[in-house]
């Protein structure tokens, strides 16, 4: 597996449709498109975390899980020319500008730019994009800095790094074609099912 230069970035921009690497809208193709990676642009979706009155998110109970992330986080929208403050510890769900589509040649990486992450600022903790994967990727911001961070709509803030692999790569998830931020669907693990199913057999009255 190796890691894609710039020229093949672009040979494989080039492709016919059924293999083309798709990363859009690109606002500059000369800035963004570097020696071996692709800048990504914050969107304008976020959903965030808010504090509330229940102590924790329990993944035993799907239903009450589903009521309880529906309380805990909410979806909403900044304009470009506004800002999201990102506070020290707060974790905000974000998504990248950009569409993509990764070929089934492909697979990638998602890496926070090191001017972002010497203030502090963590942008996924799950980095790796599956060959066939198609939407906006989903951004999980967190500030483990002192002070808080003023973030803005269209700026690059993650780099994408992609490499070839030797088949014919398959996504299938239950985040297909996201167009923002996905709220998390943990209850649909079957491991899940199986261990909490387990819990609930042997917990002690």
């Amino acid at each position: 597996m190796s890691c894609l230069s710039k020229e093949t970035i672009i040979e494989f921009m080039q492709r016919p449709l059924r293999d083309r690497l798709i990363v859009t809208p690109i606002l500059d193709f000369s800035e963004q498109v570097k020696d071996t990676a692709i800048d990504l642009r914050l969107g304008t979706k976020f959903i965030i975390t808010q504090k509330t009155t229940f102590p924790c998110l329990d993944p035993k109970d799907k239903d009450e899980l589903r009521k309880d992330i529906g309380k805990y986080q909410k979806l909403f929208t900044v304009r470009f020319g506004e800002s999201l403050i990102l506070h020290p510890n707060q974790l905000v769900l974000g998504s990248t500008l950009e569409y993509i589509c990764i070929p089934r040649k492909l697979c990638g990486y998602v890496i926070g730019r090191s001017s972002w992450g010497r203030l502090g600022l963590i942008i996924a903790t799950a980095t790796f994009v599956n060959p066939q994967f198609k939407g906006c990727l989903t951004l999980e911001l967190e500030n483990i800095g002192e002070v808080p961070l003023v973030l803005y709509p269209g700026v690059a803030i993650a780099q994408l790094i992609l490499h070839t692999i030797d088949k014919d790569g398959l996504y299938k998830s239950r985040y297909m074609n996201p167009v923002g931020p996905e709220f998390s669907r943990i209850w649909e693990d079957d491991d899940m099912k199986f261990w909490t199913k387990l819990v609930k057999k042997n917990t002690l009255a």
